[in-house]
């Protein structure tokens, strides 16, 4: 099975094994999607539209507190009301045949759900779906291939996203902008300017600002949700198109994974990070969402990223 720690980490983390193992992790279908359970508690809820997109919402981490924002889809007292494209976790990227998919006005394209391949659980539970990028037009852009899956290590939550990207109407250009791609809006108390004691840290050991635009193979944003330290971390493997990726993640709670933004980030009039996909072939990206509790160094970020990071495509 893919998803699974390493026999060393089963030897000296036993524990940890054992609770992997144990879990059993439902996705049923629901009006607006499909609700996925640990052991009879919610984790998340992949819906197929919100705005003009898929998204996952809420997701609760590993003791039931809600990791991402829930403007614009619930009212919490307190929350900021910006961005309001910016929803839960998401894929989308602001430049795809020069349409933004990462707006959300009259100009801005949609990505449609088209059908459900598999909706299956046990001890991970797993959903694939088939999209169309549609432009403001109806015109169909490219489609997309979703494989999500989720469990448990440990106490940790974790949901894979691996996306193919197929460009079935036509060649695609994929061009160099920040507002991309793999996103997600953090709960606010752990943003940075919180000044709550959110932090953001990647693989580099940069942190907060500085971690802006940068490239890494996994970044994280942990701080205070409701008195308990919890974290969210993002993992990009290896085999993931343009690994490492670029970060856009800002202190205010925007927290994406972007393989197009070159010139965007790095500010060099060289460099180009477009991207044209030939008509009829296929890119894919992969990710891994882990919600934690502690700090990353608490969490053992590294060493998970390094287990996820030998797992095969």
């Amino acid at each position: 099975m893919a998803h699974h720690l390493s026999l060393a980490v089963f030897l000296v983390f036993p524990a940890l094994a054992v609770a992997a193992a144990a879990a059993e992790v439902t996705a049923e279908r629901s009006a607006g999607g499909v609700v996925v359970k640990i052991d009879g508690q919610l984790f998340t809820e992949y819906l197929i539209r919100s705005g003009n997109k898929p998204i996952l919402w809420p997701v609760l981490g590993p003791t039931g507190k809600p990791m991402t924002r829930a403007y614009p889809m619930g009212n919490v007292a307190g929350e900021t009301k910006d961005h309001p494209h910016q929803r839960s976790i998401w894929f989308t990227h602001g430049d795809v045949n020069k349409i933004s998919f990462w707006d959300q006005s009259s100009k801005a394209g949609r990505i449609v759900h088209r059908e459900f391949v598999t909706v299956a659980g046990g001890p991970t539970a797993v959903i694939v779906t088939r999209n169309d990028w549609l432009g403001p037009d109806g015109k169909k852009q490219l489609e997309d291939q979703r494989t999500l899956r989720f469990g448990l290590i440990g106490e940790a939550r974790w949901i894979d996203f691996d996306i193919t990207l197929e460009a079935s109407a036509g060649a695609v250009r994929f061009g160099d902008t920040k507002e991309g791609s793999f996103g997600v809006r953090v709960a606010e108390s752990l943003a940075v300017d919180a000044k709550r004691g959110g932090t953001i840290v990647n693989s580099q050991g940069q942190q907060d600002a500085d971690a802006w635009g940068k490239r890494a193979p996994w970044v994280d944003y942990f701080g205070p949700v409701d008195h308990e330290t919890l974290g969210i971390a993002i993992l990009n493997h290896p085999s993931s198109f343009r690994f490492p990726t670029f970060w856009h993640v800002r202190t205010y709670g925007l927290y994406a994974a972007n393989p197009f933004g070159d010139r965007s980030f790095t500010s060099r009039p060289g460099d180009d990070g477009s991207y044209r996909l030939p008509a009829g072939e296929k890119l894919a990206l992969r990710y891994r969402l882990l919600f934690h509790r502690g700090d990353w160094r608490q969490a053992r970020i590294a060493q998970l990223y390094a287990d996820y990071a030998r797992e095969s495509k």
